[in-house]
C-alpha cells in the first residue's frame, strides 16, 4: 500500500477519450482527479463523476506583480473557489504569471524578477491566501521550468515559489511542488524536498525527458518516494504527465514507484 494520496491529472491522460469520461476513467483506476481550467468544462457532469478531485487552476487569468493583473487574478480566484466548493476540491493551483494555450506567460520576463516584483507578487499572493481562508480552501503555487516548456516565467524555480510561500506564511498558501520542473531547473530534488517539505500542499511528478510517467527518464522515482516517506508525507502525489503508451500501463507504473516496497 502506498502511504501517499494518488493522483492523476485529466488533462494528460486517455486523450482519446471525452473529458468527463477520462476523469471517470481515473477515478475507477482508484486515483483522485486533477483538472486545468474549469471554464470551458461541464462542472455539473464534472461533479456527478463521483470523482475526487484533488486540484484544480484556480484562476482565469492576471498576474502576480501588476495592479490590473493582480485584481484580475483576485477576481478569478474568487469564481474558481466557487466551482471547487462545487467539486469540493480542496486546492487550487496558481503560477508565477498567467498561461496562454501554449504555456507561455502572458507577462513574459527576460531576466530575474525585481525587487519591486517580488514585493508586489508576494502582496497579491497574501490577498489570495485570504480568498483561500475565507472559502475554506488552500491555493498552491506550482515551480515551473523556463528551459523546456514556460520559457520566459517569472517565479517559475522552486526556490522562488518556495521563497514566496514562507514570506505569505499562510495555511492556506501552500507549494505546488513539481518534480518534473524541478528537475529541469534545479535538480538535487531529495534536497529539495526536505527543504520545502513543512510548505508543500501537494507534489507533481513526470519523469525528465518527455514528461512521460516514472520509470521513462533519469529521474529515481522511487527513491524520492522512499524520502518522502522516511520524511513523514502523507499528502497527494499527482502525475501530471503524458502517457508514453497505454495510460493504464502508466498509472500502474505511477503507482508502482510510489508505493515502497
Amino acid at each position: 500500500m502506498t502511504p501517499f494520496t494518488l493522483a492523476a491529472c485529466a488533462e494528460m491522460l486517455y486523450l482519446d477519450l471525452p473529458f468527463t469520461d477520462r476523469v471517470r476513467r481515473i477515478a475507477e483506476r482508484g486515483f483522485q482527479v486533477e483538472i486545468w481550467d474549469w471554464s470551458a468544462k461541464d462542472i455539473g457532469a464534472l461533479a456527478r463523476t463521483g470523482a475526487a478531485f484533488s486540484s484544480m487552476t484556480g484562476y482565469l487569468d492576471g498576474d502576480l506583480t501588476t495592479p490590473d493583473g493582480a485584481d484580475a487574478l483576485l477576481a478569478s480566484a474568487r469564481e474558481s473557489v466557487r466551482v471547487a466548493a462545487e467539486l469540493d476540491c480542496p486546492r487550487l493551483n496558481l503560477h508565477g504569471t498567467g498561461l496562454d494555450g501554449r504555456g507561455l506567460p502572458v507577462r513574459p520576463v527576460a531576466g530575474e524578477p525585481t525587487p519591486r516584483m517580488w514585493s508586489d507578487a508576494a502582496d497579491t499572493l497574501r490577498r489570495v491566501a485570504e480568498v483561500g481562508e475565507e472559502a475554506g480552501r488552500v491555493f498552491t503555487l506550482e515551480n515551473l521550468n523556463r528551459a523546456v516548456d514556460h520559457p520566459g516565467t517569472p517565479f517559475a524555480r522552486a526556490a522562488d515559489t518556495l521563497a514566496l510561500v514562507r514570506a505569505v506564511d499562510s495555511p492556506h498558501l501552500r507549494m505546488n511542488l513539481d518534480l518534473y520542473h524541478a528537475q529541469i531547473g534545479e535538480g538535487n530534488l531529495i534536497a529539495l524536498v526536505t527543504e520545502a517539505l513543512p510548505y508543500v500542499g501537494e507534489i507533481q511528478v513526470a519523469d525528465v525527458p518527455g514528461r512521460r510517467e516514472p520509470g521513462t527518464g533519469e529521474i529515481r522515482y522511487p527513491a524520492v518516494a522512499a524520502a518522502l516517506d522516511e520524511l513523514g508525507y502523507r499528502g497527494v502525489v499527482a502525475l501530471e504527465g503524458w502517457a508514453s503508451g497505454d495510460p493504464d500501463a502508466a498509472l500502474d507504473a505511477f503507482r508502482s514507484a510510489f508505493t515502497p516496497p
